[in-house]
């Protein structure tokens, strides 16, 4: 099973973290963050006003006790934006084989091909999943999206940044 490191903007829309949690709990793959990602993650909802967060991080580490990452060498990466090497660098140490983010150019190749990482994103991972693990994925979306289908689904799913995946089950 792959080892699969999440960015905080993966964990913040809630919608989006419940389904690649579900297709973690299904078996899909093995969900790896850091320390750095939650404090991201717990930072992001409190200013925005939104909760839920500190329970959802609490369910994961009950779920996943293996999952958080150590933080690596920051400083030993280059990246665009010095403040992003956090990531990259407890994905490293983590073992993970994919980096799963919303901001692919954050990461560019010659910076995590090197260390074994593909960066992925989360609409990608997850029409990749349907491919490989079709009815598994199916049930997560069906759980994510009750009584929702066809275009309705499909629209749904465009706005939690899974667009192609939506198009994809939208028959």
């Amino acid at each position: 099973m792959a080892k699969v490191f999440l960015d905080t903007c993966v964990l913040y829309p809630p919608i989006l973290r419940d389904f690649l949690l579900g297709l973690a709990d299904a078996g899909v793959y093995q969900p790896l963050w850091s320390q750095g990602v939650a404090a991201e993650w717990m930072h992001v909802t409190a200013r925005r006003g939104q909760g839920g967060a500190p329970e959802a991080l609490a369910r994961m580490a009950r779920r996943w006790p293996d999952g958080v990452a150590p933080p690596g060498e920051p400083t030993l990466l280059d990246l665009p934006d010095s403040a992003d090497r956090h990531v990259l660098a407890a994905a490293q140490a983590g073992g993970a084989e994919i980096l799963l983010t919303l901001n692919l150019r954050d990461f560019p190749r010659r910076a995590v091909e090197p260390l074994g990482i593909r960066v992925v994103a989360p609409d990608d991972f997850a029409l990749t999943s349907w491919l490989a693990h079709g009815a598994l994925v199916e049930a997560q979306v069906a759980r994510v999206w009750p009584g929702l289908t066809g275009r309705r689904r499909r629209n749904a799913m465009k706005r939690a940044g899974l667009p192609r995946l939506g198009k994809a089950l939208e028959v």
